[in-house]
């Protein structure tokens, strides 16, 4: 093999390994985002479930319906 082509070759998997890194890079942002997502949405129904829960609460102090 020619020194030319032994040369091409190597940037050929230099080029390669950058890809895969900047693929994998990419690859975990994602998944942060989308855990990050996850627990944004998870306390956002507990927010709401807690608020439901205080809403009944005060449904029933009203109507008399928790003595």
């Amino acid at each position: 093999m020619s020194s030319n082509s032994q040369n091409i070759s190597f940037q050929a998997g230099q080029a390669k390994g950058q890809t895969q890194e900047k693929a994998s890079t990419m690859m975990d942002k994602a998944s942060n985002a989308a855990q990050s997502a996850k627990e944004s949405l998870q306390e956002t129904g507990q927010q709401i479930k807690e608020k439901a829960a205080g809403a009944t609460e005060s449904v029933k102090n009203a109507t008399g319906m928790n003595k």
